[in-house]
C-alpha cells in the first residue's frame, strides 16, 4: 500500500481552498465545469467506501482479540482478507482518478477563459487538492491499522516463543520467525510436548494470514 503514497502524488504547499466561481458569460459546460465535478463526485464515493471498509477493519481487528474458538477466529480472517483486498482495489482505483484529474487541469488550461490563475482554473485546482488531501488521510489510516497489527503479531510470536523455550527471543531471532513463518512450527512444537489446551489461545491470537498480505502492499 506505500506505493500508493508516492512522491509523485504530493499535495502543493501553495494551494489554498478558493470558492468555485464562474466565468462570467460562459456556462459550467462551456467551461468543462459540469463533467469535472461529476468526476469529483464519483472520487469522493470511492473515499466513502474507503472509509467504511477502514471501520470494518478496525471493528474486526478488536474483535478477534476476545474470539477464543477457532471457527469464529477463521471467520474473522476470511472477512478482513476480503476488506483488505478491496481496500487495495479502491485505494488503486481512486489514485489513478485523482492522477487523472490533475492532468485534465493542465488541460483545460488551454481553453481561454479558463487559463492558469483564473477563477475556474482555481476551483479546479483547490478542489482536487482537497481530494488528495482527503486520500492521503485514508491511506494513513490504513497504514496506522497496519503498523498496529504488525506489533500486536510481534508481540504474539514473542509469547510463542517463550511459551515453548521459557525464554526471550532477541529481535533478530523474532524477526526471522516473522519473515519465515517458521512461528508456526514453535506452536506445533508446543502442542507435541506441552499440550494443545496451554498454547491454542496463542495460536489464535491474530489474524496471520492478513498480516502477510498487509506486508505485500
Amino acid at each position: 500500500m506505500n506505493d500508493l503514497l508516492t512522491e509523485s502524488f504530493e499535495i502543493p504547499r501553495d494551494q489554498g481552498s478558493r470558492p468555485a466561481d464562474i466565468e462570467m458569460g460562459m456556462t459550467s459546460g462551456e467551461l468543462g465545469l459540469e463533467n469535472f465535478f461529476k468526476k469529483v463526485q464519483e472520487i469522493e464515493k470511492q473515499c466513502e467506501k474507503l472509509d467504511k471498509l477502514l471501520k470494518k477493519l478496525q471493528d474486526a481487528h478488536e474483535e478477534s482479540k476476545a474470539v477464543t474458538k477457532a471457527p469464529a477466529m477463521k471467520a474473522i480472517k476470511q472477512r478482513m482478507e476480503k476488506d483488505v483486498d478491496e481496500v487495495g482495489k479502491i485505494a488503486r482505483l481512486t489514485k489513478a482518478k485523482i492522477e487523472a484529474l490533475d492532468k485534465e487541469n493542465l488541460a483545460n488550461r488551454q481553453k481561454p477563459s479558463c487559463r492558469k490563475g483564473t477563477a475556474v482554473d482555481r476551483s479546479r485546482t483547490s478542489t482536487t487538492v482537497s481530494l488528495k488531501k482527503k486520500f492521503k488521510d485514508k491511506m494513513a489510516e490504513f497504514q496506522s491499522l497496519r503498523e498496529m497489527i504488525q506489533q500486536e503479531y510481534r508481540e504474539v510470536v514473542e509469547r510463542r516463543v517463550f511459551t515453548v523455550t521459557g525464554t526471550r527471543a532477541d529481535e533478530e531471532t523474532i524477526d526471522q520467525l516473522i519473515e519465515t513463518g517458521d512461528s508456526e512450527q514453535i506452536f506445533q512444537k508446543a502442542i507435541h510436548e506441552q499440550g494443545r489446551g496451554q498454547v491454542c489461545e496463542y495460536f489464535h491470537s491474530l489474524p496471520e494470514n492478513l498480516l502477510e498480505k498487509l506486508k505485500r502492499r
